[in-house]
């Protein structure tokens, strides 16, 4: 049993030029929104035209931060990303900011794509919590977030782009079902632990490209940002044969590749493996 896996048409782009934003977020959001907007700025002046921000880029800490730091949807700091997109005519992708729902108990991780025209184009909540223990520091997000329930592929000037957020990494049935799905690029905003990201960061999303053959753009915070807590960084973009484009050093910066997307097509060409798939043998809930 095989499956098609969507091929590119004409009428659609064969180029994309994207950038990945990493900074040293902590819990003045003031700060770290004036410094993400220098990034967004200097990244639609290198010429691109989907712009990533990490994982909680506007604000990120314990949940007491959290809390104190999270916005409705409509906040001043979406609203402020919107105006970016709008005036720099660029996709932005908000990374993921920590939204308050209406009625909620919890608060949500969100990923938000905006549109050159401002509008808010798609929305993704992480699917899966970090509750983990490492080197004697606790993460535990669920004690303040909800996860997501919903798959997520939207577009980017019609190229499919598929999001996830840091940890769902760990998780490759969700992206072979964004890749089954027609992603071409999967978004991984991320504040990867300094522990793990050591050995795992480059693995986890070389491999999440190479199995799905497709672009990945993961942004990551840098840097410590309390409770002895403290991220990556090393934000990277990757095409789909897993070769590292760019790869951002060890400090806040802006890092842009220019993405062939016919090489998801000649990669996939190549080698079908997803074409090749037994799903008879192996099949995930939700695939097409």
């Amino acid at each position: 049993m095989s499956f098609q896996v969507p091929r590119f048409t004409a009428d659609q782009p064969q180029r994309l030029s994207v950038a990945c934003i990493q900074l040293a977020s902590d819990d003045d959001a003031v700060a770290n929104v004036a410094r993400a907007e220098l990034g967004v700025r200097e990244a639609a002046a290198r010429g691109a035209r989907l712009i990533a921000l990490p994982e909680k880029w506007n604000v990120i800490g314990g949940a007491d931060v959290l809390q104190a730091g999270a916005e409705a949807e409509d906040g001043p700091t979406l609203t402020k990303v919107r105006d970016w997109a709008q005036e720099l005519d660029c996709w932005i992708l908000a990374g993921s900011m920590v939204i308050r729902e209406p009625g909620a108990a919890k608060l949500r991780n969100l990923s938000v794509l905006v549109a050159p025209d401002g509008t808010i184009r798609a929305r993704y909540a992480k699917a899966h919590m970090f509750d983990v223990d490492i080197a004697g520091v606790a993460y535990r997000e669920s004690d303040a977030e909800d996860p997501g329930s919903e798959l997520v592929v939207t577009e980017v000037d019609g190229i499919p782009l598929g999001m996830t957020v840091c940890y769902d990494v760990r998780f490759p049935e969700l992206y072979r079902l964004l890749a089954l799905r027609g992603a071409r690029i999967i978004t991984v905003p991320a504040a990867f632990t300094l522990m793990t990201g050591r050995d795992h960061w480059e693995v986890l999303l070389r491999a999440r490209a190479i199995e799905n053959q497709c672009f990945i753009v993961a942004p990551d915070i840098i840097g410590d940002h309390g409770a002895g807590k403290v991220s990556y960084g090393h934000s990277m973009i990757i095409d789909p044969w897993g070769t590292v484009l760019a790869r951002a050093a060890d400090a806040e910066c802006v890092i842009v590749a220019d993405l062939d997307l016919g090489a998801v097509d000649r990669v996939r060409a190549a080698i079908p493996s997803l074409a090749n798939r037994r799903a008879d043998l192996y099949p995930i809930t939700g695939e097409p």
